[in-house]
Formats: structure tokens, C-alpha cells, sequence
């Protein structure tokens, strides 16, 4: 069974002109796009004429229900079933779409750790002790700001860094910056983006059922043991990762975390090896040729109706010679790239702006705080500050080894694109403030949506113009 046909991205880039195939395969396409969803968002947010059917449209309730008729005497229904409860269209887009968003980040860092940059103790201690420090210390600079006011619950806002914008802009500037510190800030990030996982799930959930809780454990047991006596077919993993959302959903975990458990379940290895592709290729091929003038078929062009079946079974085997993970992972990542990241930066990014004094930031109010001000300097000073001394100690402590080719100037540059939160800064800010009253929630949400994009876009300005500086100077 396919989730999603590896190919099905490709063969709609192909239908398009050669310019947008261009744009697309950039690595900093995502970005750009992701850019233009926050403008217009903000322009949908403001605007007279489209604000009040922007904010009504991602209120509108999805959910389902079942009524029996309400009994005249008790006042109460034999049957009252909603499900999911209180689902809205901006909840959907959060705990539904957004769970593809952190699995397919679940299967990014488990490529990493098992064959990738985080896959030995000595490959990973830099970028891990790095990625330590960059959130370690945008959290104690906003904590000591925010110290006991309204806005202190929100210190996970600025410890997360945006790979994509990071690794666009760094792409920008080709072989100015060496291929080790790309390659560094890449784990990183995802690095950085377990430990956001992390942060999510032990500090931004809410009263957690245990009893739905231990159920979800024993079907991820299931799911472990299925893996292990090797397990390849995805039905056997997609029903599972459903009912795991559902009872992550309704424990009070985040369901997004449902999408990252389950990224650490699917097995990498493929379902058939090499010899049996190889067996069943030539069988499958000698089969077309035998085909070729079956009785009943003479008057049909190839491939005939036994044809047919054979190419579908060369298909499905090749299918599944690739492994799972990595079939799910580039199958996935476009649509969350192009659709899930645009649609939710459409429906998180629109903050209303009722006057000119919301840009300002850096007010402070003992009550309140400035959620704006610690998310600022803690993304602005706090990532490159954080990522330069852990990296400047595991270097000189020999626990890691400076990227190749790179000066600790050309470090730091790049340590300030980890600055760039956007993605995971905003929504770990929708899941922050919660214990305030609604009124004073979203205003503390809006101030900081708006100081993660100021701050992301004076980190990502920051970051280039270092590169170029030093770039320069190196020569």
C-alpha cells in the first residue's frame, strides 16, 4: 500500500514550464514562498474589507456530531458525540497538518542519527553541544526579561531555529561559505529541532489522561515489535500513527508529537533486497517479452492487459526496495514544504494590528513583561552567542572538531542564521500563554508572532551581511 506515490511530486513538476521547475528545485524557494504567505497574511489580518472573514474562517467549526433529541424532562441527550472536540479550521491546520509537518522532521533527525551527520559520538557532539547552547541561552535571556510577569511562560518561543530559512539563505551564497558549515549548521538545526520536540512536549501540553496515555504506549509497543520482526508494509504503520494521533489528542499531549513518535518507527530498511529485486526484474521482464503476441491481444499496442500486470508488479517490487523511511520522507517533504508550511503560515502569521504602537517590541510593563523583547534579543543575540561559546568549549575541551575549511568569524556568521525561529518560534507561541485570561493571551500570542518576525528577518540580514563581510576579509 502507497501513502503517497513517490513520484507524484515529480511528474507534476514536469507539467510545469521550465522557469517555475527552476524556482521550485532552489533551496530557498520554500522560504521565499513561505515569505509571501506571511505577507498576505498580515495583509488578510488588516485589511477592512477581508479581516473579519479572515478571523471567521479560521474560527469555523469542523467538528461532528450526533444528537439524539433532548429529553423535555432531564434536559439531556441519550447521544451527544463530537468528535474531534472543538476542531476549527486554525486547530486543524495546528494538530492535523502540522503532525505531517513533525513527522516528516522525525524522519529527517532519524536519517541523521542512524547515517547522517548525527550517526557517530564525534560526528554529532559539535552540532549537538551547539544546538545545547542556542537554545539554552535565548531561554535564560527572555526568563531573565520576563521574570515573573504574564509573558513568562513563554521562554521555548526563541529556542528554536527555522532550518529551512537558514539553510536557504546559506545556499545563497554558493562555495563563499564552506560546505562543513553548511553541513554543520544543517545537524544543527535538526538538532536543534529535537530538542524543540522536546521542549513542546514536556512544557506546552496540557492535563494529561493517563489512562489514554498508557493506551497510546502499548499501541507504540505494538507499532516497536511490528518494526523489529521487520515489518515493511504501511498499512501496518498508517492505522497505527491514526489512532496514536487520536489518543495523543485526547491525553492532553500535543498531537503534533504523535507525527515525531511514529517518524521513529518506521523502519529504513527497504522490504525487499537487492537479490529478490534482481530475481523478480528479470523474471518480470522475460515475462513482457512472452506477452508480447498472447492470444486475444494482437490487435493491442504495449503494453497489452498481461503487460500491464507485469509492469504493475515491477512497480510495486521497485517500490518497495527503497526503504519506507525514505520513501515517506521525499514523498512528504514537498507537499510540506509547498502546501502544510504556506497554509500554516497563512492561518498563524495574521496578526491583527490595531495601531502603529504594536511594532514597538521593546515595551515593558511589570505585569506584562516584553514577550517581544526577550524573543528579539534571545533570537538576535541569544542563538549566536549560545551556538559560538558551546561550540568555542567543545572545540578547545577536543570534544568536537572545527568544521573544515571554516574560521571561528565564518562560525559565528552562520551561528547568527540560527537566529531565524519563524516556523518553530511561531508555533511554539500559539501553544504559549495559556494559563492567562483571553484578552491577555492574545496579546501576548500577537506581540510575539510579530517580534518572531522581526527578529527572524534581522537575524537572516544579520547572518548574510557577516558572511559577506568576512567572506571579503578571508580573501
Amino acid at each position: 500500500m502507497k501513502l503517497i506515490p513517490i513520484y507524484t511530486w515529480t511528474k507534476g513538476v514536469d507539467k510545469l514550464d521550465k522557469g517555475t521547475q527552476s524556482f521550485l528545485n532552489r533551496p530557498w524557494a520554500s522560504g521565499v514562498i513561505l515569505l509571501g504567505c506571511v505577507i498576505v497574511a498580515m495583509l488578510l489580518a488588516n485589511l477592512p474589507f477581508t479581516k473579519h472573514l479572515y478571523h471567521a474562517f479560521l474560527e469555523t467549526e469542523l467538528s461532528m456530531s450526533i444528537q439524539s433529541p433532548m429529553d423535555a424532562e432531564t434536559g439531556l441527550r441519550a447521544i451527544d458525540w463530537v468528535f474531534p472536540k472543538e476542531m476549527t479550521v486554525e486547530k486543524f491546520i495546528n494538530d492535523i497538518l502540522m503532525v505531517v509537518f513533525f513527522f516528516t522532521v522525525g524522519l529527517e533527525i532519524k536519517r541523521e542519527v542512524i547515517c547522517g551527520e548525527l550517526s557517530s559520538v564525534k560526528k554529532a557532539m559539535l552540532p549537538v553541544i551547539a544546538a545545547m547552547g542556542g537554545m539554552a541561552v535565548p531561554a535564560l535571556i527572555y526568563a531573565f526579561i520576563n521574570n515573573g510577569s504574564a509573558a513568562a511562560s513563554g521562554w521555548g518561543i526563541p529556542t528554536a531555529t527555522d532550518i529551512a530559512f537558514a539553510i536557504g539563505i546559506m545556499s545563497i551564497f554558493g562555495n563563499k561559505v564552506p560546505v562543513s558549515l553548511k553541513v554543520f549548521l544543517t545537524a544543527l538545526a535538526i538538532a536543534d529541532d529535537l530538542g524543540a520536540i522536546l521542549v513542546v512536549a514536556f512544557f506546552y501540553g496540557g492535563e494529561v489522561n493517563l489512562a489514554l496515555l498508557c493506551i497510546a504506549i502499548l499501541l507504540l509497543v505494538f507499532v516497536f515489535i511490528m518494526s523489529k520482526l521487520g515489518e515493511k508494509r504501511m498499512a501496518f504503520y498508517l492505522l497505527p500513527a491514526i489512532g496514536v494521533w487520536f489518543l495523543f489528542y485526547y491525553a492532553g499531549i500535543h498531537a503534533t508529537m504523535s507525527g515525531v513518535v511514529m517518524a521513529f518507527m518506521i523502519p529504513m530498511h527497504a522490504r525487499f533486497s537487492k537479490a529478490y529485486f534482481d530475481h523478480k526484474d528479470k523474471m518480470y521482464l522475460h515475462r513482457l517479452e512472452d506477452y508480447e503476441h498472447c492470444e486475444g491481444c494482437e490487435e493491442e499496442s504495449f503494453p497489452n492487459g498481461p503487460q500491464r500486470h507485469c509492469l504493475r508488479r515491477i512497480s510495486q517490487i521497485s517500490n518497495n526496495t527503497i526503504g519506507m523511511s525514505y520513501r515517506l520522507e521525499h514523498s512528504l517533504s514537498p507537499w510540506v514544504n509547498y502546501a502544510i508550511m504556506p497554509i500554516f503560515a497563512l492561518a498563524n502569521a495574521g496578526v491583527e494590528i490595531p495601531d502603529l504602537s504594536y511594532f514597538n517590541i521593546f515595551n515593558f510593563s511589570p505585569e506584562l513583561g516584553s514577550v517581544g523583547m526577550g524573543i528579539f534579543f534571545g533570537l538576535v543575540m541569544g542563538k549566536p552567542i549560545g551556538i559560538s561559546i558551546a561550540s568555542f568549549i567543545a572545540i578547545k575541551c577536543k570534544v568536537g572538531e572545527m568544521p573544515a575549511n571554516a574560521s571561528w568569524k565564518m562560525l559565528f556568521a552562520v551561528a547568527c542564521l540560527g537566529g531565524i525561529g519563524f516556523t518553530m518560534s511561531i508555533f511554539v507561541d500559539t501553544l504559549s500563554f495559556g494559563e492567562q485570561t483571553p484578552e491577555v493571551m492574545a496579546f501576548l500570542r500577537s506581540s510575539g508572532k510579530i517580534a518572531v518576525l522581526m527578529a527572524s528577518l534581522t537575524a537572516g540580514l544579520l547572518g548574510s551581511l557577516l558572511i559577506t563581510i568576512f567572506n571579503k576579509t578571508e580573501k
